[in-house]
C-alpha cells in the first residue's frame, strides 16, 4: 500500500469517481478513481491537490482519493 499525491482533473458526483493526474506523471491520467464518501462534492474542484491511496500499485482500480487540499 502506498500514498501518492496528484491533481484533480475532473469529478463525477453521480458515481463519486475522479480523474486524477499523479504528480510524477505529466501525460497519464487515472480515470474512474473512487473517492471517499466523507469528502463533500463541493470540495472536489478541478485543479485542487489530492491524496490517493493505492492498495495495489499495479491496479488503478484499487485506488481511492482520501483527501483534497489546496
Amino acid at each position: 500500500m502506498s500514498t501518492r499525491k496528484g491533481v484533480l482533473k475532473s469529478f463525477n458526483s453521480g458515481d463519486y469517481t475522479a480523474t486524477v493526474q499523479l504528480s510524477s506523471s505529466y501525460k497519464v491520467y487515472l480515470e474512474g478513481v473512487s473517492v471517499a464518501r466523507n469528502i463533500p462534492a463541493s470540495e472536489m474542484t478541478a485543479g485542487r491537490k489530492v491524496a490517493v491511496i493505492f492498495f495495489d500499485e499495479h491496479n488503478a482500480k484499487e485506488a481511492v482519493v482520501v483527501a483534497v487540499y489546496t
